[in-house]
Formats: structure tokens, C-alpha cells, sequence
């Protein structure tokens, strides 16, 4: 198997990929998550910020040596596959678009409750249902009719979701009481736990920052610096959040689940501050919404293009406007019948299990993947043999057992259904091709 040679500038440097990896984590869950960590851990949260930083560090270290290998499209899904063969590659495939389908939904879901703190008539169960309709069907609507509105409506985020945070960090010092940063007792395990679990939803996607693989300079030393500062970044900036918000509203904290940073704004500056940082938080929640909406269809596409999932149909582009339009209702369908189902902490959770399972087989694939000679192209390794990909699938499987009996049983009915979908699709098309051999 020779490596596909892509015809790409590499003009990507540390700085660049250090930058695209923070634009992609920094979502709209820090924007949430302070309060429930609040809730959970007390003051001792940073502690669970520090562990799912080392995680994902981990974990991206894993997509980079995997990525430096197996060069075509797909991302996870595609190192599984071609580590471990079509019926893991597959479920990969499915968990990477259900788990990004579960985050939309819990963002969703945050919206929703932000906006009913201005509006209180969106508390309502049947406002709140027409609203998410609203936001999924019009941004489904934007992406049909072209990449270029819908990639318009992304461009804003980055700025809008960074500005807000970087002032209340900088200017909240003034405020913080460092009383209300004592831990009054350790936390349990199953805490510690419970924590880590919801909070890596505030972490993932970083592995998306490194599809640019065939543009970035001198890979081998660019991408470890860029992933080491990136995660460096983006841990810091957390945990100030936490810090800030923890120091300033105390044991309050966890009674703002719907806008803890907003709340802790209104402290520092004022209504002005309160204003602008639920703001912020809205219009980041919504840009994370426009972005999915407008890249994970496309996935959706790909897989069904290439027959990793066998629905065809999803590989249909708009006859006028060019688009996968299918693809992109389904998508967003999926994501509109989540959110009205669920709130955002337990879909947070299912999101972040989905990923979980992506990273684990990544973090597997590149101990198959050195074996595989075919592959050796040369590429990014990481350094100390297999300590960093068996560690990385270590630390996901305790955050797996975290998961209550329930979702672990919901997780492996879904992979049972799975694999049932999977090998009578492989048997009825095995039969198809036998009787068109012998008519």
C-alpha cells in the first residue's frame, strides 16, 4: 500500500497549526461547564482540567503519527479501518458522526437555555422544541443552498467566543476572592470521575485541527511543537475560567448551570458584562452549530461515496446548488430530534462517550499501524515506543467506566444494533454478487 501523494503547499508552521487546534476545541461547553464542574468537584475542579488536558495531549499525539501514515480522507475512522479492517473502521465511522450529532444536540440544548434567560417564554417544552426546529431546519436550509453562505456564517466565531473570555480572565482577578478557592475536602473517585467525563466534551475535536496534514511544514517536528503549545493554551485558558468564575462566585457557582460565565461578567463589569458575555456565549454556541452543520454532513457524504455505510442516496448532490443535500438534512435532522429528546449534561455525556470510543481505536491503530511495512512512509512517530498510545487507551477506558449502568447498557445495545446492520448488509450484498455470477 504506497501513501497517496497529495500535490498540497506546505505552508502551515507551528504558530498556524498551534492556532488551529485552539479555534477548533475552544466550543461553546466552557461557556456551560464551569458551573457543573463547580457542582461536582467544589473548588478542586482544576484538577479534572489537568487530567483531560494530558488525555487529549495524548490522544492527538496518537492522530498525528496515525495521520502521518494513512494519508487518505476519513480521519479516525479511516486509521481503524485500514488498521483493523472494514467492520471496525465502520463503527468508528458511525460513532464519529453520532457523537458530533449527541454534541450538537447538547449545544442545542445550552442555547435553548440561554435564550430563555432573556426570554422566559423558550422555557416552555413546546417554544423550546420550535426554537431548536428553527436553528437546525435554517442552518440545514443556509447549507443547501451553498458552502460558501454557510462557511460565511462560521468566519465570525473564532473572535466573537475568544474577546468576551479573554477580558473577564484578565479583569476578573480584581474580583476573585481566593477564600472561595480552598478546597473544604478531597474529592472521590467517582467524583473525580463523573467530572472528567462530561468535562472532556469541552475538549475534544482537537484531532480535527490536524487534518491539514499534507500542508504543514516539516511535519515531523511542527506537528508535536504545535500540539504541545495548542493543548498548552487551551488548558491555561480553562482553567483561568475556572479559576476566575470559581474565585469570584464561590459556592453560587453551581446555581448558574445556564451561564455561569455571564453571571461572573455581571460581577466584574457590571450589566455591561453580563450583556456581553451572554452574548458571546450565544453567538459561540450558535457559530459551533453552523460549523458542524456545515462540515459533518460532508463526512456523511463521504462515507456513503466511498460505501463504508451502505445508503447510497446520502451520496446525492443537489442537482441546482451543487451541495450533499441529503446528507445535510439527515444530519441535521438527527441532531434536532436529540436535542428536543434530551437536556445538556446527559448529552454531553453520550458525546463524549461516542468520541471516547473513536480515540480508543485511534490510540490502538497506531500500535497496528508500525507493524504494517507498507506503511512505514517515514512519517511523524512518537517518541518512548507504545507508552503514549497504551496510556491514552488507558485513561479513555477509565473515563468509560464512569459511565452509569445505564449508558453502558444503551452503548452496547447501539453497538449490538451495529453489527447487526453491518453483516446483513455484508451477507445480502455477498449473496447479490453470487447470483449476478451465476444467473
Amino acid at each position: 500500500m504506497n501513501p497517496i501523494k497529495e500535490d498540497l503547499k506546505r505552508e502551515i508552521g507551528v504558530w498556524g497549526l498551534s492556532a488551529n487546534i485552539v479555534n477548533i476545541i475552544v466550543g461553546a461547553g466552557i461557556f456551560v461547564l464551569p458551573a457543573i464542574i463547580a457542582e461536582i468537584m467544589g473548588a478542586s475542579g482544576i484538577i479534572v482540567y489537568l487530567f483531560c488536558g494530558f488525555l487529549i495531549a495524548l490522544v492527538m499525539l496518537c492522530f498525528a503519527e496515525a495521520g502521518s501514515k494513512v494519508t487518505r480522507s476519513g480521519g479516525g475512522y479511516a486509521y481503524v479501518e485500514t488498521a483493523f479492517g472494514p467492520y471496525p473502521g465502520f463503527l468508528a465511522a458511525v460513532f464519529l458522526v453520532m457523537g458530533s450529532v449527541f454534541s450538537d444536540a447538547a449545544v442545542a440544548n445550552a442555547l435553548t437555555e440561554l435564550i430563555g434567560l432573556a426570554f422566559p417564554v423558550f422555557k416552555n417544552p413546546y417554544a423550546r422544541v420550535i426554537f431548536m426546529f428553527l436553528i437546525f431546519s435554517g442552518l440545514a436550509t443556509l447549507n443547501v443552498i451553498g458552502v460558501k453562505q454557510g462557511i460565511g456564517l462560521v468566519k465570525i466565531n473564532t473572535v466573537a467566543k475568544l474577546t468576551p473570555i479573554l477580558l473577564l480572565i484578565v479583569i476578573g482577578w480584581k474580583d476573585v476572592s481566593f477564600s472561595n478557592l480552598y478546597w473544604e475536602t478531597s474529592p472521590a473517585l467517582q467524583q473525580f470521575g463523573s467530572a472528567s467525563l462530561i468535562l472532556f466534551f469541552a475538549f475534544q475535536g482537537g484531532d480535527t485541527g490536524l487534518s491539514v496534514g499534507g500542508e504543514i511544514k516539516n511535519p515531523q517536528k511542527t506537528v508535536p511543537k504545535a500540539i504541545f503549545i495548542g493543548i498548552s493554551f487551551v488548558l491555561i485558558l480553562y482553567i483561568l475560567i475556572q479559576t476566575v468564575s470559581q474565585g469570584v462566585l464561590g459556592t453560587d457557582l453551581p446555581q448558574f448551570k445556564e451561564a455561569p460565565l455571564a453571571e461572573t461578567a455581571k460581577i466584574v463589569f457590571g450589566p455591561v458584562g453580563y450583556t456581553l458575555l451572554f452574548i458571546g456565549a450565544g453567538i459561540s454556541m450558535f457559530g459551533m452549530l453552523s460549523g458542524e452543520i456545515l462540515n459533518l454532513p460532508r463526512v456523511i457524504f463521504g462515507l456513503a461515496r466511498d460505501r463504508v455505510i451502505p445508503l447510497d442516496w446520502l451520496a446525492s448532490i443537489h442537482p441546482k446548488f451543487k451541495t450533499p443535500y441529503l446528507a445535510i438534512l439527515l444530519y441535521a435532522g438527527l441532531g434536532f430530534t436529540m436535542a428536543a429528546a434530551g437536556g445538556f449534561r446527559q448529552l454531553a455525556v453520550i458525546a463524549s462517550a461516542s468520541m471516547l470510543l473513536v480515540y480508543f481505536g485511534v490510540s490502538l491503530s497506531v500500535i497496528k499501524l508500525r507493524k504494517m511495512k507498507e506503511l512505514d512512509n517515514g512519517g511523524f512517530k512518537i517518541p518512548f515506543g507504545y507508552t503514549v498510545p497504551i496510556l491514552s487507551a488507558g485513561i479513555i477506558l477509565y473515563f468509560l467506566s464512569n459511565l452509569s449502568g445505564f449508558e453502558m447498557r444503551g452503548t452496547l445495545i447501539f453497538i449490538g444494533v451495529l453489527s447487526l446492520i453491518y453483516f446483513l448488509v455484508k451477507f445480502f450484498e455477498k449473496r447479490n454478487a453470487g447470483e449476478n455470477e451465476n444467473p
